[in-house]
């Protein structure tokens, strides 16, 4: 079996060669490993950083496409090179490479295709109250929209399975950790977490400028590949809602008016139809988007199929090398 471990970077160059040096070189139930650099528009020393280091493979964006982007680059490659495992790591060591073995070892055990690196965030020191808050109330959106149960949904740290990898299509620009989760459990796609500890904090974030920008862009993100999976679920809710609100003001004028109590009721009856007509709406888009989903579904499972071909191909090619 063949272990790729990416670290996509963006001006790394003070961290990143300790992470390369702390990346076990070799680890129980693989025969070959590969270290993949995914350099995100750096305009530091960070390619100069890894190269020395020892990476041979080093895949650089021209300007910054950010973090999903540069994931998405590293599974390609990952895809197209022979790899039966996929790890996902970051170039500020904030995670401790020593725990890929544990990390890898459910799926190479064949007992999961995902598994997530947990940072237990609530016993992280430099995290404020309203960040581990933040990340305990994301984590139960995500399960609740992914039907799973991962305590750390925000933790870059995490392995993915060959299968994981050709079922998964990222669609978001911002970042890849909530998205693939919701699709995994949409997917029935086996999920782990295995307890991680974290290193000391050596630089901010740079996925986002403030907490604010934070929250809406992963709140964009959680609700667009819900209604991607699960437009009924939305549309069907929705429709219920405004339903269940026009009934009531039309029965009040259908009451009235049958009791012959004297007044002016239309403003009901305009209430109630307007809200009865959008709650029809409602379940039609859901209809609508539930047919669009299922084309996406048939869509996702051609790109699979060329993606496993391409693999296949790509191995066939190196071995007639």
């Amino acid at each position: 079996m063949k272990l790729v471990v990416q670290i996509p970077c963006l001006n790394e160059e003070d961290t990143l060669g300790d992470v390369i040096a702390s990346i076990p070189k070799k680890i129980s139930g693989f025969d070959s490993m590969e270290i993949v650099v995914i350099d995100d528009g750096s305009t530091d020393n960070t390619i100069d950083v890894a190269t020395r280091a020892g990476v041979t493979t080093v895949i650089r964006h021209r300007s910054t496409r950010g973090l999903a982007e540069a994931f998405r680059s590293g599974v390609d490659y990952a895809l197209t090179h022979g790899a039966d495992v996929l790890v996902n790591t970051d170039g500020d060591n904030q995670y401790p490479q020593s725990s890929i073995p544990n990390l890898v070892a459910p799926i190479a055990e064949g007992r999961a295709d995902i598994v997530i690196g947990d940072r237990e965030t609530g016993k992280i020191a430099h995290f404020s109250a309203g960040k581990k808050l933040l990340q305990r109330l994301g984590s139960r959106v995500v399960n609740q929209a992914a039907g799973t149960r991962i305590p750390d949904a925000a933790s870059g740290f995490r392995a993915y399975s060959r299968t994981a990898l050709l079922k998964l299509n990222l669609v978001t620009k911002f970042s890849y950790t909530m998205e693939t989760i919701i699709q995994a459990g949409y997917k029935r796609l086996a999920i782990e977490s295995v307890k991680i500890t974290t290193n000391p904090k050596t630089r901010e974030s740079r996925l986002f400028r403030s907490t604010p920008e934070h929250v809406m862009k992963s709140a964009a993100a959680i609700i667009r590949s819900f209604l991607m999976y699960k437009p009924y679920a939305f549309f069907g809710t929705l429709g219920a809602v405004l339903g269940i609100a026009g009934l009531i003001p039309f029965v009040r004028y259908v009451t009235v008016v049958l009791l012959g109590i004297p007044g002016d009721f239309i403003q009901s009856l305009l209430l109630g139809v307007s809200l009865l007509t959008a709650s029809l709406l409602s379940f039609a888009l859901g209809v609508i988007a539930d047919l669009i989903r299922i084309n996406r579904q048939l869509i996702e499972d051609g790109l699979a199929l060329q993606k496993a071909h391409q693999k296949v191909q790509s191995i066939s090619d190196n071995h007639r090398a």
